[in-house]
């Protein structure tokens, strides 16, 4: 018999072999309509930014925001279905997999969703010229870290809530603004200095950081082990968040 964690990972990719329709075009297309409209189209207003053009300088910020993007749509409705609507944590729980195996298969399936939308997304970034380093080939991993420490903190959180209604606010006070204000966009360093510390708890921004140094081949803000260890903490506080809430939820 499989691992207990490969078996939820085998379940999670025939079900998502059945509805892989629904995300392509927010997974795979929007991204690059995104590149394409903001990256060329704003761009010609814009111009440069730190000595590269808008385009160049965007691509990885919206790279970064795919696989943020990627992370939290992941663990919303399709945790709280497993829950609320479907119960296949609940038959999950009764058999020998356990609450780590539970998250680290659906973590593993994110993965793989993650691994083809960024891949897509560098091919189309590299034949727009948007890559500029062989450095670029770590961005898959700085984007898995992003989308996993994401995925930890937001499946926590719906494993809380009884009614989905939750999620538009999540979406609008949580997601939204963490999108406008990490980078991705404009720079941080153009924001008034009382909301920058905002940008540098966010994820996301040392996510954009991270990508935009591997695609660019510049320096990110701070140092590479300072951004890589608040997405670490972000992925291990989220982890030990939901399996609390994961065993609390399953328990009663």
């Amino acid at each position: 018999m499989a691992h207990p964690a490969t078996a939820v990972f085998e379940r999670h990719l025939l079900i998502y072999r059945s509805l892989w329709r629904t995300t392509a075009f927010s997974f795979f297309l929007v991204p690059i309509l995104y590149l394409v409209s903001i990256g060329l189209g704003v761009g010609d207003y814009v111009g440069s930014v730190d000595g590269f053009s808008y385009l160049d300088w965007i691509a990885p910020g919206l790279l970064a925001t795919l696989a943020f993007q990627i992370g939290v749509s992941s663990s919303t409705y399709a945790v709280f279905v497993d829950f609320a609507w479907v119960g296949g944590l609940y038959v999950m729980r009764n058999t020998r997999v356990r609450i780590t195996d539970m998250l680290v298969g659906w973590f593993a399936f994110v993965l793989v969703v993650l691994g083809i939308a960024v891949s897509v997304f560098l091919l189309v970034a590299a034949a727009f010229g948007a890559v500029h380093s062989i450095w670029t080939l770590l961005a898959p991993l700085v984007c898995a870290l992003l989308a996993v420490a994401c995925t930890a903190v937001v499946a926590a959180f719906s494993a809380t809530i009884r009614s989905d209604s939750y999620f538009p606010l999540l979406f609008r006070f949580a997601v939204v603004p963490t999108t406008l204000f990490s980078g991705v966009y404009f720079p941080v360093a153009a924001m008034p200095e009382y909301l920058q510390p905002l940008a540098y708890a966010l994820p996301l921004w040392h996510g954009v950081e991270l990508v935009r140094a591997t695609m660019l081949g510049t320096t990110p803000a701070w140092p590479v082990a300072a951004h890589l260890g608040v997405l670490t903490a972000y992925l291990i506080v989220g982890f030990v968040l939901a399996r609390q809430a994961f065993r609390k939820r399953l328990v009663d």
